[in-house]
């Protein structure tokens, strides 16, 4: 049976496909709405394919919709790291960059890599996800709102105030919303429960794992996971000239990456695990920023370990 490979390139409200059968490939751009999901059905049905292996990036919520309809229609479905499709680009030595042409570099990455096939997250998890994002973003306007604060114009500042007011209040209702939910489905409660024996994993790590690391048995390893979030070493050593210090790979998730930083601070001064862990680096000489790396890395595996056995942290039984 002949196979085809679907590229998708997607955006805010149009995406770009490429099919790839054999050597011959074809392309066309659809709505990125249901009337375009619709379009591209019967599209794919006059090419009358029967093996069928669509693949697009990772890119946040844009592509989610589409994820959802082909797998619902029984299409084979892989999202990966954009990360990944750079490193093919780059592998072919591609000079030029357009929707189409990322749409055809997709569809050929997915014919040779055959990339691990995707599953729809439960609904549970998706509405926490949307809680947790929505939570990021007011933050960050309140951020900005009291950046705005500290050199506004005495006109401005009782308006500013005002409006700061109102983030801490969402941010406050928002961080119940988030606790109800996970409290209201018991995996996510267990799995909380587990994260909170953790030493200096808090609430907001929590939510941030539940959401976006999930069931870690769709991971082989710990490596796996700080793979996805981008905390595996990345080396830069070449020959006897090029020896630079070695740096987290930073092409996994930013957000979740990001949400780790302040754990594994916290964690070197109260977990005993990770403070015996961090002085031994420390001792050995190792520069202050590669000593957190290490240590965001060490969290995920007492992480993994943690929700894999589904057992509390126990200090003793994870040296």
């Amino acid at each position: 049976m002949i196979e085809a490979f679907l590229g998708i390139d997607i955006s805010k409200k149009t995406f770009d496909v490429a099919l790839l059968v054999q050597d011959k490939i074809s392309s066309h751009k659809f709505n990125n709405n249901i009337q375009g999901f619709q379009s591209l059905l019967a599209w794919l049905k006059k090419k009358e394919i029967l093996l069928l292996q669509a693949c697009m990036e990772a890119t946040g919520i844009y592509g989610q919709a589409l994820a959802e309809f082909l797998f619902a229609q029984k299409i084979s479905v892989s999202i990966v790291n954009p990360a990944r499709i750079k490193g093919f680009s780059q592998s072919e030595l591609a000079r030029s960059k357009n929707d189409i042409l990322d749409a055809k570099l997709i569809a050929r990455f997915c014919k040779l890599i055959r990339p691990k096939l995707w599953q729809p997250i439960p609904q549970s998890i998706k509405v926490l996800q949307q809680w947790v994002r929505r939570l990021d973003d007011l933050i960050k306007m309140l951020r900005q709102e009291e950046n705005r604060l500290d050199v506004a114009e005495d006109c401005l500042k009782k308006h500013l105030q005002k409006n700061i007011k109102h983030l801490e209040n969402s941010i406050k209702e928002v961080r119940q919303i988030i606790k109800t939910h996970i409290h209201q489905h018991p995996e996510l409660k267990k799995k909380s429960e587990l994260l909170e024996s953790i030493p200096g994993i808090g609430e907001a790590t929590i939510a941030q794992i539940l959401a976006f690391i999930g069931d870690v048995s769709k991971f082989n390893n710990a490596k796996e996971v700080a793979a996805f979030i981008g905390l595996n070493p990345k080396q830069c050593q070449s020959g006897t000239s090029v020896n630079k210090r070695a740096r987290i790979s930073k092409t996994g998730d930013a957000g979740l990456r990001k949400a780790f930083y302040m754990p594994a601070v916290v964690a070197m001064r109260y977990n005993p695990i990770i403070k015996e862990f961090s002085m031994r680096l420390e001792q050995s000489g190792k520069h202050k920023m590669l000593i957190v790396g290490a240590v965001m890395r060490k969290l995920v595996h007492i992480i993994y370990g943690v929700l894999k056995t589904e057992t509390m942290f126990k200090h003793h039984a994870l040296k």
